[in-house]
């Protein structure tokens, strides 16, 4: 292949062959997760909670506080706040 237009040809097709490599791993990182949340819900675990608990530890301290107080005026403001922390 040759520059076309001033691109590199070989380039650009080196960068899409690698993404599209990186998207089957993705694909199959996807399938393992799956799999591990099915195995959780098999012995009686929410996958829904789990997924919510990975996306919590994921976050900062302090951003994870400002939802938790977020969440809670809101749901204070709509009057349910009964049991909520």
């Amino acid at each position: 292949m040759s520059d076309v237009g001033g691109i590199s040809a070989n380039q650009l097709k080196t960068f899409i062959e690698r993404i599209e490599r990186l998207e089957e791993e993705k694909a199959a990182v996807l399938e393992h997760i799956r799999d591990v949340l099915a195995e959780a819900k098999g012995t009686g675990f929410d996958a829904k909670i789990i997924r919510k608990v990975v996306k919590i530890r994921k976050m900062e301290t302090q951003d994870r506080r400002e939802e938790e107080e977020l969440l809670s005026l809101y749901l204070s403001a709509l009057g349910m706040d009964e049991g909520v922390e």
